[in-house]
């Protein structure tokens, strides 16, 4: 097959052409490998601060150039944040541990502490729980405290429907005022934001203080129900001088989780949780809140099973660069010597670019064995002996100075002798030829 005989001006486009798709295609691809995937993440609280949180994570994520963003969906509540995680809706949720549908979840990281604070207005004769009894008992957040309400109701024997009654978190300190409730239950993380609010609505001077209800049962009520821990509420939490509480005070706890479902990429959990637990110690100097994002339990059987993307992170066991990216370096250099080879054998066989073949010496002499067949007059053979003669005084030149590019001597002298007998016979038949010729 001949080589296409392309024009220079043609073969530069077509090199520019090749360039350019490679090029773009490399681009494309290393774009679509390294974009940021965006996960849906459920949030929801009665006073909106968990959206509020959530998008400040997802800001500064976006702001670092994460390779995982977080799209927020306010569901309004944590119950509604909780069923639309366990409907499929959304790729993670900020849930409670007491709330929801929790069947599908597995724990990324603890995004606060929820302590559950039973307090009694200044003033007030009620100091434990079972003087609840007979008395009304606000409950802010609703629907989202309906086991809290259970558990407290079943373990201090008090009438759920004739105690605990919802409150509406701008109603809260009028119901106080109005007497309408004789104590609150508020469920809080204890930042400096939440106890503000639960301040605001027990008022109190110098000698009228709130007094904080222990839950003397809260380590029995942890052992049966796994949502929730013992925990000590620490001296002056609601207030320094004088100290609200007076002493340490025993109540529940329960955890604010971010959750990602079992299903979801290991290395994509992984990813998130080194951003997330990164970009805390960016956003803990604007909000306290932030500093208690910490780790889940790591225990085979903690209430909420950890995902496995996250437990790498946590016991230091994510891959390193050679472990995830050894393969790619080692195959790479063969995959791309295989591209060039399919592409050196498709630019070969088009027989773009390749210079024009450069007749050889040898290629000289077999070319004048066909001229010698056809010669008609002894003048014609004296030239081609004469083009033998040059040919073959050229080539030892190039011999005696070293030149490898010369033919070697053995290879000439056969060819010559051939020509030789070429030209022996033809002289042969032309001299037949000429006696011939007078004779007729």
């Amino acid at each position: 097959m001949k080589s296409l005989k392309l024009p220079l001006w043609l073969r530069f486009v077509l090199l520019v052409g090749v360039v350019g798709v490679v090029s773009g295609a490399g681009l494309l691809a290393y774009r679509y490998w390294t974009r940021p995937v965006t996960l849906s993440v459920a949030v929801g609280s009665i006073d909106g601060e968990a959206a509020k949180a959530m998008s400040a994570i997802a800001t500064r994520l976006a702001s670092n150039n994460a390779s995982v963003r977080l799209k927020v969906v306010d569901s309004g509540t944590a119950p509604g944040a909780a069923k639309a995680f366990s409907d499929g809706k959304v790729d993670l949720a900020v849930v409670r541990g007491d709330v929801g549908d929790l069947s599908k979840a597995q724990a990324v990281v603890v995004v606060s502490h929820m302590a559950a604070l039973v307090i009694a207005p200044p003033g007030s004769s009620i100091d434990s729980m079972d003087k609840l009894k007979g008395h009304r008992v606000g409950v802010l957040g609703g629907e989202a405290n309906t086991k809290i309400v259970d558990v407290l109701s079943k373990e201090y024997g008090l009438d759920r429907a004739k105690v605990f009654k919802d409150v509406a978190l701008p109603d809260a300190r009028r119901a106080i005022q109005s007497k309408e409730v004789s104590a609150m239950l508020i469920v809080i993380p204890l930042t400096g934001k939440y106890l503000s609010l639960v301040r605001d609505i027990f008022q109190s001077g110098p000698k009228a203080l709130p007094t904080l209800i222990p839950v003397e049962s809260a380590g029995a009520i942890a052992e049966a129900e796994r949502a929730y821990e013992s925990f000590d509420v620490p001296k002056g939490t609601l207030r320094g001088a004088p100290p609200v509480p007076d002493d340490d005070v025993t109540t529940l706890r329960t955890n604010l989780y971010l959750v990602a479902g079992k299903t979801l990429g290991s290395d994509l959990v992984t990813t998130l949780t080194q951003t997330i637990m990164s970009v805390r110690r960016d956003l803990m100097h604007e909000e306290p809140i932030f500093a208690q994002i910490t780790a889940p339990s790591t225990d085979q059987d903690a209430y909420l099973p950890l995902h496995r993307g996250a437990a790498a992170v946590y016991n230091s066991t994510t891959q390193s660069f050679m472990d995830e990216y050894g393969n790619w370096i080692y195959l790479t250099p063969m995959l791309l010597g295989g591209i060039a080879t399919v592409l050196a054998t498709g630019w070969k066989f088009l027989g773009i670019g390749n210079p024009a073949t450069r007749e050889g010496p040898l290629d000289s002499l077999y070319a004048l064995g066909r001229q010698i067949r056809n010669v008609l007059t002894e003048t014609e053979l004296l030239h081609i002996e004469d083009q033998i003669d040059d040919i073959l005084k050229t080539q030892r030149a190039k011999s005696a100075e070293g030149d490898e590019t010369a033919v070697d001597d053995a290879t000439l002298n056969v060819a010559a002798h051939r020509l030789e007998s070429l030209i022996h016979d033809r002289r042969t038949t032309l001299a037949k030829r000429s006696v011939l010729v007078p004779a007729a």
